[in-house]
């Protein structure tokens, strides 16, 4: 009996698939025998590209591999030579084949949202679809662009940021009014037609009309200086200044151009980054680096349109795109990208001007930052990418701060947090905060966690608010709690008071009988679960952890140990070290000085009836 024929591979199996495709454009999937996707492509004519690859016109060793792996193919015709690209694009995003331009994809790029469904107008950042009634502004690159342009905005405008709910509540200003980033429309600070007034301003600023909006508040500086209104001048002053701010901090705006993306790719050492550049209204609204997997092979330009294609799948293309790179299909992208923006979009590689200057500028980015990535340990890196896998965040984070909590029955209350990231422990970042709260019950661990977050993340409001050069309490990515559902509660709440927003939360409980390896992680709006007992993530969580609460327990040793050597005579003022040592000399014990009478006291070499009476009221302050 003859054993069955082994299935075909290869170019033999892909020939097998001429006789039934079509002269038309379409799709095609390369699978392996696993049934894995090899690659995705796409042709005006399926049948013409399949034919290459049946006879061996192949060019490069990567290609070769890739056909001999070759166990199966799937074909999808389409309309036309622009749906083949978009659905191309789609299927590489989704699939992630070996052989295809790839990347990790981000959420979606946040905006900022100014609201109409309200009386009074709330400026927050927005992520996501845009179901809420209002005007955006975007995208930006990052949260922390967003961020750092609310900031401003604030100052600048003076728009409330609190939700609705905090705003119906409130009965005096917030902290926000305090440092000058809100005008307390909650309070009735000002009135309806003012606020409309700010308002306006910030649309027409946000819009791209910044100049008429600064010439209309020095006109009006002007008249409030003349008029001998120095304090309304001053706080116009302020909002002038806080504007300039926007615009200095944005670096390059253009002037040739009002909206555009700019895709600048550089690579080296097998490693590619592309830094894909904002610009909306004539600003620079921020940049963010990609770093594509693909084959060494694969030219530059195919690498920049594949992914160019990709970042697009899901997100609306500007009027014109820029591009580091010539564009081997540049004119069908464009008319794909316009097809689904339903609007013109121009992909070009500007030769010179001011769009190459910029480009110039962006690729020095993409350089920079592919060598920082080169640079930074490998193992690290991996750990903090699992960390955004595990948590759901955009990115690995760069700054992570744990918290922890030590007392004993509520003596020498101690917070802590430590801080970590691409470089290991930043022990230089470390915090300790003594528990201050006179009305806090011994032990209360809820209010001791309360306390700690509210004063290093009031001070992180303040700094930012203030636009401090050089920030002591640094903005982080990732915070993690010591605890259950309870504490991760309270920094929920912490954090909805002061307003901070793109700092992930998570809360870290031991498993039963706190056995490592069986904790418990808490998410806002999400179950809480476990990750595998053996997973890296885990124990480096693990240490995390560990290493915040070596340093408060260290921290709560020391504060118990110095107020067990402390002698209640040092806070009574006028004993000095000479009068200390007479006293327990005299007495041999500062409780047997606290028992001693007045006369007894007087009697003490050096200590004077006034003293000594000071002394007795001390220690009996009832008598």
């Amino acid at each position: 009996m003859s054993s069955p024929e082994a299935p075909l591979k290869g170019a033999d199996r892909i020939s097998a698939y001429l006789k039934t495709l079509p002269d038309a454009p379409g799709v095609y999937r390369m699978l392996n025998a696993a049934g894995d996707v090899l690659y995705v492509g796409k042709a005006k004519s399926l049948k013409k590209r399949v034919t290459s690859y049946a006879t061996g016109r192949v060019h490069s060793e990567r290609l070769t591999r890739m056909v001999a792996e070759t166990a199966e193919m799937v074909f999808v015709t389409t309309a036309s030579e622009i749906e083949a690209l978009l659905l191309e694009s789609n299927l590489i995003k989704r699939l992630k084949p070996r052989y295809n331009v790839s990347y990790r994809d981000d959420k979606s790029f946040p905006n900022i949202l100014l609201r109409e469904d309200h009386a009074y107008p709330q400026l927050l950042k927005h992520r996501g679809a845009k179901t809420v009634k209002g005007v955006y502004f975007g995208p930006f690159a990052s949260a922390g662009a967003v961020n750092r342009t609310l900031n401003t905005l604030q100052r600048a405008f003076l728009l409330r940021s609190c939700s609705d709910s905090v705003f119906e509540s409130r009965t005096r200003p917030c902290l926000l009014f305090q440092i000058k980033r809100c005008s307390a429309p909650c309070v009735n600070r000002i009135d309806l037609a003012g606020y409309h007034e700010l308002v306006e301003e910030t649309e027409s600023f946000l819009n791209g009309k910044s100049q008429t909006v600064q010439e209309d508040i020095k006109a009006e500086m002007t008249k409030a200086s003349e008029a001998m209104n120095f304090e309304a001048a001053a706080k116009l002053r302020d909002r002038l200044k806080a504007m300039s701010h926007i615009q200095s901090s944005q670096g390059v705006n253009p002037s040739t151009f009002d909206e555009a993306d700019m895709f600048a790719l550089h690579s080296e050492g097998g490693h590619t980054c592309i830094q894909v550049f904002f610009f909306r209204a004539g600003q620079n609204w921020g940049n963010r680096p990609y770093f594509p997997r693909h084959a060494n092979d694969i030219p530059l330009g195919e690498v920049l349109e594949s992914f160019v294609g990709q970042f697009y799948d899901e997100r609306i293309a500007p009027k014109l795109i820029l591009t580091s790179e010539e564009l081997p299909d540049r004119a069908l992208l464009a008319d794909a990208l316009a097809l689904r923006a339903e609007h013109k979009v121009e992909i070009s590689t500007p030769q010179r001007g001011e769009k190459r200057e910029i480009m110039e500028r962006a690729l020095a980015n993409a350089r920079e930052q592919l060598g920082r990535r080169l640079a930074e340990n490998s193992a690290q890196t991996q750990l903090l990418e699992g960390v955004a896998d595990v948590f759901g965040l955009e990115q690995p984070p760069r700054r992570i701060e744990v918290y922890d909590n030590s007392h004993i029955q509520g003596a020498h209350a101690l917070g802590a947090f430590i801080v970590a990231g691409p470089e290991g422990f930043e022990k230089a970042q470390y915090r300790k905060f003594n528990i201050k709260a006179a009305e806090l019950t011994p032990g209360d661990d809820y209010a001791m966690m309360r306390e700690v977050l509210s004063r290093r993340f009031a001070r992180m409001v303040k700094e930012e608010a203030e636009d401090t050069p050089e920030l002591r309490w640094r903005r982080p990515d990732l915070v993690l709690i010591d605890g259950g559902p309870g504490q991760l509660s309270i920094a929920c709440q912490v954090f909805a008071d002061l307003g901070v927003e793109d700092v992930a939360l998570v809360g870290i409980s031991k498993g039963p009988d706190r056995d490592a390896g069986r904790e418990h992680f808490y998410m806002p709006g999400k179950e809480p679960f476990r990750l595998d007992p053996k997973s890296p993530v885990l124990y480096y969580l693990q240490r995390l952890r560990d290493e915040a609460h070596r340093f408060v327990i260290g921290g709560h040793r020391k504060k118990r140990s110095a107020a067990i050597g402390a002698n209640p005579l040092d806070e009574v003022a006028g004993v000095g070290a000479n009068r200390k040592r007479a006293l327990l000399q005299h007495f041999g014990s500062a409780k047997a000085v606290s028992a001693a009478s007045l006369t007894d006291l007087s009697s003490v070499e050096g200590v004077s009836a006034t003293l000594a009476k000071k002394i007795f009221d001390f220690f009996h302050p009832g008598g």
